[in-house]
């Protein structure tokens, strides 16, 4: 039992980094605009916020310099395709290259930094309840705020007229236009927004989930991350529990080596990866669903005088 409650402790911490990055996508692409750049920009931020924690040794400096730093990226991305119409897959990839590229470079100064001791976290009382506590109530702040978080984006897309105008911008921009509201800006408001929370993902990554910085530490979750939009169908509770469900297939491949299970280490390795395509073909065999749920200007070019 204790086994299985370290295991819900873990999937919840691992799902929470992809939760962070999937719903900042979801905001993006309920715009209409695709960044395949949150690899990238996961990785710039998780070296700003190892680096923000590590000189100022506070987490919160760490938080903020990766939001910081996935927003700036996030920006410069929404000039290219938003402003200049530039392929928004093609400056995605070029932005997670860059991402990449970056961070190696800037981060070379830190790969022997160590951060001060991890403070423990609980919740009064809920804490000390057998299993559950473990399983559920030690956790980070920032896992229950994920939570908080998601219901809090739901209201707004669904519930507020902010979110009713962002999702239509993303089902019709030229409609929106006609009305009079300024699409290109709004469009840029959400790209931002979403890359501050990709920042916000990497940051803790670096910060709280491995207290560290190696060289491609992101290691595919911005990827997973793109992917889990499409198969929560752009729904941001879906989006949370996609996020367990692969953080939990990520966290089995420790529990099993853990447990003296006799699989090769590439094998177990492999499995969130797998989990990735085998639920992106089964979503893509049923292409009608996907048109009725997904914005139907998602990754087009809209230009105003036009």
């Amino acid at each position: 039992m204790d086994a299985i409650a370290l295991l819900i402790a873990a999937t919840l911490n691992a799902g929470t980094v992809l939760a962070l990055a999937g719903i900042g996508l979801l905001i993006n692409e309920r715009a209409g605009v695709v960044n395949l750049g949150a690899e990238g920009m996961m990785l710039v931020a998780a070296i700003a916020g190892f680096a923000g924690a590590a000189i100022w040794d506070s987490d919160m400096v760490g938080f903020l310099a990766g939001m910081a730093a996935g927003a700036a990226m996030a920006w410069a991305f929404g000039v290219l395709v938003i402003w200049l119409n530039t392929n928004q897959y093609a400056t995605g990839l070029a932005l997670s290259l860059f991402g990449a590229g970056f961070s190696a470079f800037v981060g070379i100064g830190f790969t022997q930094e160590t951060l001060g001791e991890r403070p423990s976290f609980a919740v009064p009382l809920l804490g000390d309840i057998p299993f559950l506590g473990p399983a559920l109530f030690r956790q980070h702040p920032m896992v229950y705020l994920t939570m908080v978080l998601t219901a809090g984006v739901a209201w707004f897309l669904y519930r507020s007229r902010g979110g009713l105008v962002l999702r239509s911008i993303g089902e019709s921009p030229e409609s929106s236009h006609a009305l009079g509201y300024p699409v290109r800006r709004i469009r840029l408001a959400a790209v931002m927004a979403g890359g501050a929370l990709c920042g916000l993902a990497g940051a803790y990554l670096s910060v709280i989930y491995a207290p560290l910085w190696v060289e491609g530490m992101v290691a595919g979750k911005g990827w997973i991350a793109l992917a889990l939009t499409t198969f929560a169908t752009w729904r941001p509770a879906r989006v949370l529990l996609g996020a367990y469900l692969f953080g939990g297939v990520t966290m089995l491949q420790f529990h099993l080596q853990g447990e003296g299970v006799q699989i090769a280490s590439q094998l177990l390795s492999m499995l969130p990866y797998l989990a990735t395509i085998v639920v992106l073909v089964l979503i893509s065999s049923n292409a009608a669903w996907i048109r009725s749920n997904m914005p139907a200007s998602l990754g087009k070019p809209f230009d105003p005088g036009h």
